[in-house]
């Protein structure tokens, strides 16, 4: 008998979870979102279409008849739609990329005897697995940074940005402070900070500047050196940083002719407008990660590259391509048995055991994905 998956949520990156699943016809996979357009143009031989609300208290219900759990919610709601999921015994991978912290619920899922592995995209995700094969191969590992971002492929002023996710996500990262590791200390630095530009083959230069984007990375990989840079086309961090310094990103309400008015929900509704992908508008997605440390006695750098762009023939964007095949290939293994240590899982763990992360790589490259790396 097939084994069965369900999608929770089926925007863009739940819909090509979805169809990823269902393409090697070794599962059985149904979509689940409440709202019907987001669930049309399914292939309905291949998808079964749920149509219900996925709120904490339905979640165990739906999930009951399925092997296996995708979760491709909001981050609002990501955390406690993963704890019912574990409450529901089932395993699941998620890339809901929620605020709070998931390895809280690491002892709800060993009591429960099912795997969570969380954050399992591009970055927080494909980074994460890059950087955990090198602390495994390496001797120390002493500097690890990545550097990542998705573009338009046509630069509009005045941002020359478009979001390829939550628009809100985007302003929360360029609003929260940015943790890293400088000289085996913890510190926080603000987001927009240090821009630096990088060049990438074939694409020119970009910038690059501080964001908070390192997350379990802090705690599970002990490297005295680490920081994740968001990469946006040049000047977008000084055009970014006049708002905030303006006070046009703070969440404190201002009075203005008698109504009290929160300058972000004002500048976000605006900003959102000139923000949003248009449809078969070309986009690219790119990482860049970079290990240094000692491997065999000698010091070595490892840097792992990724790029991907809209797929003209499906449309599907390159930020959901690299999001949701690497969830999609853990689910498969999840299904599977592969993976079955009970506990929640960040992606780093996954990159720690021989062979995964470069099985993982392999099947992003089937699919069109570019994918180079190297010792040097």
């Amino acid at each position: 008998m097939a084994r069965r998956a369900i999608v929770l949520g089926c925007g863009m990156v739940g819909r090509t979870i979805a169809a990823d699943l269902a393409a090697d016809g070794g599962l059985e996979v149904a979509a689940c979102d409440r709202d019907p357009a987001r669930l049309e143009g399914l292939d309905p031989e291949r998808i079964r279409p749920i149509r219900a609300e996925i709120g904490p208290g339905r979640v165990g219900e739906l999930v009951r008849p399925f092997d296996v759990v995708a979760g491709a919610l909001a981050s609002a709601v990501g955390f406690e739609v993963l704890r019912a999921v574990l409450q529901a015994g089932k395993p699941i991978c998620d890339i809901s990329f929620m605020a709070e912290d998931a390895l809280q619920l690491d002892a709800l899922a060993r009591e429960q005897g099912v795997t969570a592995v969380v954050d399992c995209g591009v970055a927080p995700g494909m980074a994460n697995m890059a950087i955990g094969m090198c602390d495994a191969d390496f001797d120390s590992l002493e500097d690890v940074c990545y550097f990542v971002g998705g573009l338009p492929r046509i630069r509009r002023w005045p941002y020359e940005y478009k979001a390829p996710f939550a628009p809100s996500d985007v302003i929360e990262e360029y609003t929260r402070e940015a943790r890293m590791r400088i000289g085996g200390r913890q510190v926080a630095k603000p987001a927009l900070s240090e821009p630096e530009l990088v060049h990438f083959e074939g694409l020119g230069t970009l910038e690059a500047f501080n964001t908070d984007g390192l997350r379990s990375l802090l705690t599970s990989v002990d490297a005295p050196n680490m920081k994740e840079k968001t990469l946006r086309y040049p000047g977008h961090a000084a055009l970014m940083r006049a708002l905030v310094d303006t006070g046009l990103l703070s969440d404190e309400p201002v009075e203005i002719d008698g109504l009290s008015v929160r300058p972000r929900a004002l500048t976000s509704k605006l900003l959102f407008e000139q923000w949003a992908l248009q449809p078969g508008e070309p986009e690219f997605t790119v990482l860049r990660v970079v290990c240094r440390g000692l491997r065999a006695g000698r010091a070595e750098r490892y840097v792992f590259e990724l790029f991907d762009q809209t797929d003209e023939r499906t449309g599907q964007t390159s930020m959901a391509r690299t999001t949701g095949f690497p969830c999609a290939a853990v689910c498969r293994m999840l299904a599977a048995g592969e993976i079955d240590a009970p506990g929640v899982l960040p992606p780093e763990a996954l990159g720690r055991r021989p062979g995964v992360f470069a099985r993982i790589c392999d099947e992003l490259r089937t699919r069109g994905v570019q994918i180079r790396s190297d010792y040097h």
